[in-house]
């Protein structure tokens, strides 16, 4: 042992410290000699903490939106009436303007009796944010998915619910603003505007065909109690032409929509939805819950001959279908399990694809010091030069 032994020093003196904290360790350590160290796995460890935060923030974001549901069923509540909002400025003099609505069950009605106009300027409109054609750009026709946030429906429909009030005038009077509400019947129907004298038998009241321009803009167009933040197909939409006979068609279908945050309240909604009269009708017009129409549109617009009448046409069928989209969060002890799940699941696979690296690592290794080197008889390695003999 080099005289080890003689100054009381042996291999167990080595790698190992008397006295001091480390003589209170209660568990053997294995010596150095015998330890090789392994692959730096660091940077695999850093790896799996960051994806445990992403995935983890990930759960909780979802867990804090909640998750939509949407359920179509058969309508089975009672109604017979149906409200119209409208807010349509049509580049014409009022007084040169009829407004008029008929239903499938042959009731028609005077809506320009009903509704308000006043008189504006064409100028004034088509200048503001999200103005569109339909159907056209970016922010043109929005799809059904986006009309199923029931967070911001709802809170839509919390803000005021009054018409604006008409511009003041500013130019020259050459258009009408028509706006305000109807009540119908919850029927196949449409609504239409049209010049003075022509579609109904006027007597002297003929109008010049050079004086028709029916380009007009939709500000708003809804079924339903009035939520004028409640995004529509049709609102914010303008059309125009140069042709004075032009006709405007608008095909729509109607879905009655129930929105809700609290998916507790389904049963108590269908009952009142069943039952006008229900106790618990205020429901629907609480912060958790409302009641509209969605609907889908399309338009089959184009000029037509003086034979013909020209203006703006709206066909409504109402399905008999009721969608029910409603927002749900899951509890906070569900919330922690799947974050349990999340960091474990991430903790065991990373540690599975670490021991499967060192191993493919380790063979790999092995491989390439055996084309290396040849084992010999004996167990030696036998050189790559030729071994000469005396």
């Amino acid at each position: 042992m080099d005289g080890f032994s003689d100054h009381g020093l042996s291999e167990d003196s080595f790698g190992q410290a008397k006295g001091g904290i480390s003589s209170f360790d209660a568990f053997p350590k294995t010596k150095k000699t015998y330890l090789t160290q392994g692959r730096n796995s660091s940077a695999w460890t850093v790896t799996l903490i960051l994806t445990c935060v992403y995935l983890s923030w990930s759960e909780i974001a979802r867990w804090f939106a909640g998750s939509t549901t949407q359920t179509f069923s058969v309508e089975k509540g009672v109604s017979h009436d149906l409200q119209i909002n409208l807010d349509i400025v049509v580049a014409m003099n009022c007084g040169d303007l009829h407004v008029n609505m008929q239903d499938a069950a042959g009731d028609r009605t005077l809506a320009g009796e009903l509704l308000r106009k006043d008189p504006t300027s064409w100028s004034q409109w088509g200048k503001g944010k999200g103005i569109h054609k339909l159907g056209e750009g970016d922010d043109g026709l929005p799809g059904w998915e986006e009309l199923w946030d029931v967070h911001d429906q709802l809170g839509a429909a919390k803000k005021k619910k009054k018409f604006p009030k008409t511009p003041k005038l500013r130019g020259t009077q050459d258009s009408c603003r028509i706006y305000g509400s109807l009540d119908g019947n919850k029927v196949q129907g449409d609504f239409h505007i049209t010049a003075r004298g022509h579609g109904y038998m006027e007597f002297g009241e003929h109008l010049d065909h050079t004086t028709f321009n029916f380009s007009h803009q939709i500000n708003e167009l809804s079924f339903g109690p009035y939520y004028p933040n409640l995004q529509n197909p049709l609102d914010s939409t303008v059309a125009t032409t140069p042709d004075n006979f032009y006709k405007f068609q608008y095909y729509l279908s109607i879905v009655p929509t129930i929105y809700t945050d609290d998916a507790s309240l389904l049963p108590l909604l269908e009952s009142v939805n069943r039952n006008s009269k229900h106790p618990a009708k205020n429901v629907f017009h609480s912060s958790h819950a409302i009641k509209t129409n969605q609907y889908a549109a399309t338009s089959q617009s184009h000029p037509v001959g003086e034979n013909y009448v020209p203006g703006i046409f709206v066909k409504f069928d109402i399905e008999p279908v009721m969608l029910t989209i409603a927002e749900e969060w899951g509890g906070f002890f569900a919330l922690c399990v799947r974050l349990v799940n999340v960091i474990s699941g991430v903790m065991v696979a990373g540690g599975w694809a670490w021991q499967m690296f060192e191993w493919a690592m380790e063979v790999y290794g092995r491989r390439n010091r055996n084309r290396g080197n040849s084992q010999g008889m004996l167990g030696g390695y036998a050189s790559k030069e030729k071994m000469s003999f005396d």
